[in-house]
């Protein structure tokens, strides 16, 4: 285009701050068998995306553990956005558990695949056959598959454990040491039909991901923990539980980084709720504490998901002072505004983020620029300690009351 030797001309500066959205993290993707399934709309081995509103494509999974997992999904979802934005995997049944257990893994070690097949990330992965173990010293499949790609689309994944015991439940999560994967202890029983059948509680805690993100207008800082869980009929066994006793099971299987589903109790010090079923997890399988809180991987996953966004914006530009600035800008206005929603505590102040002993002149001549941003999750409330003692100063303005008293009478 040349320009004109009499008129004018419009142009665009790339030097301003980008702004970003990040993304949905209440987009689900499950991953399992349904024999009985519409082989047009859901064919095996290939992802379909819908949403769980859609009560023709949700009966078109059929009477299989997708249905179940949708089913469990939906169940939690109770507000006026009654439906999830879902992508199912269909995989065939194998000839027993560990055939079917390795054709999951197969596909959670593809899961990079799954994005570009249905324009969508995932964020939160439902995987099946996660309890089954082949005996006690091994990891289960889909566990280790999850572990290994999770962090490549930046997913997490509740996963169901052992149900029958707290020992077996702790000693599989004994074989995960991942931020992205949430151990649970318990299955649901569940009403299908005239029939009470045991299915996985991992739906439904994905479905309460689900519904506290979108709570939240998707953005997944908020903890999922202390919540009610619908559309149980009971539980696969009844966890002892209190909120003053450390000692119970319950306590012990949390200490473990194990999740459960405790019962309310009406009238009774301790307990979680006075009915119902509250979901108590707020942690996940990491060893070591520093990113122990699902929410905090999840809250600090959309913050990495915002900066490949603004920064995408500027790759292939020239590096100059403006450029750099504008791009640094970018970043530290996203946090500004994730601290004022207090979904973080704090970040590096923007005049920090550059340093000069991490951009040497021979890294930004090849292009190469550094930036070091810290930032502090918002913590869960998991403890409450009160101490309480006699206050003298009360006692003290009583005998002053008396005293103003008399004398007014005098």
């Amino acid at each position: 285009m040349s320009a004109p030797t009499f008129g004018m001309q419009f142009s665009r500066p790339q030097d301003e701050p980008v702004p970003a959205l990040g993304a949905d993290f209440s987009k689900c993707v499950i991953i399992e068998t349904s024999e009985d399934a519409s082989p047009t709309e859901f064919p095996i081995d290939d992802p379909k995306r819908f949403s769980s509103s859609d009560t023709d494509a949700v009966e078109a999974l059929g009477t299989g553990l997708l249905r179940a997992e949708v089913q469990g999904i939906n169940d939690q979802l109770n507000s006026v956005n009654a439906g999830a934005d879902i992508t199912v995997f269909r995989v065939a049944e194998g000839a027993n558990v560990a055939a079917t257990a390795a054709a999951i893994a197969e596909v959670v070690n593809s899961i990079t695949d799954i994005p570009s097949a249905v324009n969508c990330t995932p964020r939160i992965v439902r995987a099946g056959r996660t309890a089954w173990r082949v005996d006690l010293d091994t990891t289960n499949p889909v566990v280790a598959a999850l572990e290994a790609n999770l962090g490549k689309i930046l997913a997490f994944a509740p996963v169901d454990v052992d149900d029958t015991s707290s020992a077996l439940a702790i000693d599989a999560r004994e074989t995960m040491g991942s931020e992205r994967v949430m151990p649970i202890g318990v299955a649901a029983r569940v009403w299908e039909g005239e029939n009470i059948v045991t299915r996985p509680m991992g739906s439904r805690v994905a479905g309460i991901m689900m519904r506290v993100d979108n709570e939240n207008e998707g953005l997944p800082f908020n903890p999922f923990a202390n919540q009610p869980i619908f559309g149980l009929a009971g539980l696969s066994r009844k966890i002892p539980f209190s909120m003053l006793d450390g000692s119970v099971e319950g306590q012990q299987m949390l200490a473990a980084n194990v999740a459960i589903v405790a019962e309310g109790e009406a009238g009774v010090d301790g307990a979680v709720a006075d009915g119902g079923y509250r979901f108590i997890g707020t942690d996940n399988a990491m060893t070591g504490e520093l990113w122990e809180q699902a929410h905090q991987v999840r809250g600090t996953d959309y913050i990495v998901t915002q900066f490949m966004q603004i920064t995408r914006e500027k790759l292939g530009k020239r590096i100059t002072a403006d450029g750099v600035e504008a791009w640094i800008n970018s970043l530290a206005f996203a946090l500004r505004d994730h601290k004022a929603a207090d979904n973080i505590l704090g970040y590096t102040p923007r005049d920090q983020m550059f340093k000069a002993n991490q951009n040497s002149p021979e890294k930004i001549r090849l292009g190469s620029l550094k930036v070091d941003i810290g930032i502090e999750p918002a913590p869960v409330f998991k403890l409450a300690s009160h101490e309480i003692r006699r206050y003298r100063p009360a006692v003290e303005g009583l005998v002053n009351d008396i005293i103003a008293r008399l004398s007014q009478a005098a």
